[in-house]
């Protein structure tokens, strides 16, 4: 990121596992950047720069269905429309493509608000709704995939995270189908792409992700290899499969080429 230019950010939601690693990497990268605590109000009433939206809920979503809608939408809502700042970028998520036909940016998305579980994708897309109606300029959306990498919280849901913690004990229990394969992308690129995007994005949709699926026993492998774990795979276990997401427009536009993940000898 050293081709960016010194600039002012603020970061919304820095206290999560993605917004407090992005407040250190931009200042490590010689930018200011300011990290207000929930409730502040001074948001509303100087200069924030450019704003990378992080706040939001993961695995708890379901069982607090009010705070996902104050985080996703209703917050989003307040800063569009009385901040003052340069550019926003909105951090959505991939699952917005679940039981999608394509994963192109532009791709019709389909949801069923009967069904709890899709609560998470109605609010996102909300919020995305909201960034695209606002008529300001500058407001863009990323649409973020698993994101994964050192210090990932194992109480926050997060299947990888999870499994982490267990080859660090010695033994990994997987409970779903070893079959199952998601799009995963490190957070080191996360930390890389999130800030040109943000400065120079000229689409207002980005999907940020690997574009290469990782099946759940390549993760198990690799993290018994890593930790010397013993593992093991309850039957019959539930299979759980995303369509690999479409990187193109990320690819093209910013020459986009994130690492790989698992890497031989590598441990988090």
């Amino acid at each position: 990121m050293t081709d960016l230019p010194p600039s002012t950010f603020t970061v919304l939601g820095a206290s999560g596992y993605i917004g407090s690693r992005l407040v250190a990497h931009l200042r490590a990268q010689g930018h200011t950047v300011w990290a207000p605590t929930r409730g502040d109000a001074e948001v509303f009433t100087r200069p924030l720069g450019h704003v990378i939206y992080c706040v939001g809920l993961t695995a708890d979503f379901r069982t607090r269905p009010f705070d996902t809608v104050d985080a996703h939408v209703g917050l989003l809502a307040e800063v569009l429309r009385r901040a003052q700042f340069d550019s926003l970028l909105y951090l959505s998520s991939t699952r917005v493509y679940m039981g999608a036909a394509a994963t192109r940016e532009d791709a019709l998305l389909t949801v069923l608000p009967s069904d709890p579980s899709y609560l998470y994708n109605l609010t996102k897309l909300t919020g995305e709704s909201l960034c695209h109606a606002c008529g300001r300029p500058g407001v863009r959306v990323a649409r973020l995939s698993n994101v994964v990498g050192p210090g990932m919280d194992s109480a926050s849901g997060n299947l990888v995270a999870d499994l982490l913690r267990q080859a660090r004990q010695g033994h990994i229990v997987l409970r779903s189908d070893p079959q199952s394969a998601k799009d995963y992308v490190h957070v080191d690129d996360l930390l890389d792409g999130l800030p040109r995007i943000a400065l120079a994005g000229r689409a207002s949709v980005y999907n940020v992700a690997s574009g290469v699926q990782i099946t759940h026993r390549q993760w198990l492998e690799w993290l018994a290899s890593t930790h010397a774990a013993t593992f093991a795979i309850t039957e019959p276990a539930p299979w759980q499969g995303f369509a690999p997401i479409d990187v193109t427009r990320l690819r093209n536009e910013f020459a986009w080429k994130p690492r790989r993940i698992l890497v031989d000898g590598e441990a988090w």
